[in-house]
């Protein structure tokens, strides 16, 4: 199977080149750029087009938001013409009010920002005008390396003493992008194999936890493994902010369907992200102990 991925840098887009980069099955084509027209296509015999997630619509620029949807409308009329399934992914974000339980892949989130409302057109666009498409709907990317990896620059950081700071009234679902990239090869598989299953699905870590939760344990693991290698450090502080009046906000994907149709199970995010800390360590480990006196 050929796929052909949008946006060389993305942290899905390296997960992703990890994953294939492991089977005989797969070869994957990364167009370095905003877009993909139907050459791209063409040139590589592309079976599907990725595009990775805009991954904080909700606090980036609003001209930023509406070139991504741009840019996602122009893959879009290239897969149209040439007839080749697109796989979008989207942030959770996009459920800019959370909900008060799960949110189910039939709820389509309304937003109220101007700026998400016009990146819903482009779903509505994508879902009305290419039969064989997947909006898949994360939860908040976490991994080793690329842009909006989240990890890197969260310990960058911590080990340079800066302060950080994340909402402790906002609940969420870290996702691993390693699982990410597993689940998505193993759905696309299913459909070239004749699974015949379009449409929205959501993929994320198991167990909500607030994002200042999430931040205070990835500084207690790291500073567990660094003193673990003869490491002292004294890591940046946290601050715990509050961002909603009274209830917090909760977007807590339901991942019942991606289950029942391809049987992809979640990841628990505290097992991916123990695995990542410790191949950060791994790495770490051995100029730490040139540099040791004993």
């Amino acid at each position: 199977m050929k796929l052909l991925l949008l946006d060389a840098g993305h942290c899905l887009s390296l997960g992703l080149a990890r994953t294939a980069s492991s089977r005989a099955d797969l070869e994957l084509n990364v167009v370095d750029a905003d877009r993909i027209g139907v050459a791209d296509i063409r040139a590589c015999h592309a079976d599907v087009v990725i595009v990775p997630p805009f991954v904080s619509p909700a606090d980036a620029a609003p001209a930023d938001v509406t070139a991504h949807a741009e840019a996602v409308e122009a893959v879009l009329a290239a897969c149209i013409e040439t007839e080749t399934p697109l796989v979008w992914c989207v942030a959770d974000q996009m459920f800019e009010q959370g909900g008060e339980g799960l949110l189910d892949e039939e709820e389509v989130p309304s937003p109220i920002d101007t700026a998400l409302r016009r990146v819903m057109a482009t779903g509505d666009r994508i879902r009305a005008e290419l039969p064989h498409h997947l909006i898949v709907r994360l939860g908040p990317l976490f991994g080793p390396d690329g842009r909006d990896a989240w990890l890197p620059t969260l310990i960058e950081r911590l080990l340079a003493g800066k302060e950080v700071r994340a909402a402790e009234d906002v609940v969420l679902c870290p996702t691993s992008v390693d699982a990410v990239a597993m689940a998505l090869i193993g759905i696309l598989q299913q459909q070239r194999c004749g699974a015949d299953s379009w449409g929205a699905y959501h993929l994320a870590g198991t167990e909500p936890i607030s994002a200042y939760a999430f931040v205070s344990i990835v500084r207690t693991q790291l500073v567990t493994r660094l003193e673990g290698i003869g490491e002292t450090v004294v890591p940046g502080p946290l601050r715990a902010l509050t961002l909603n009046s009274g209830t917090p906000l909760r977007r807590v994907l339901n991942c019942r369907r991606v289950l029942e149709t391809f049987g992809v199970h979640q990841k628990p995010w505290r097992l991916e992200l123990s695995r990542l800390l410790d191949d950060w360590i791994a790495q770490r480990a051995p100029t730490a102990s040139i540099s040791d006196p004993t």
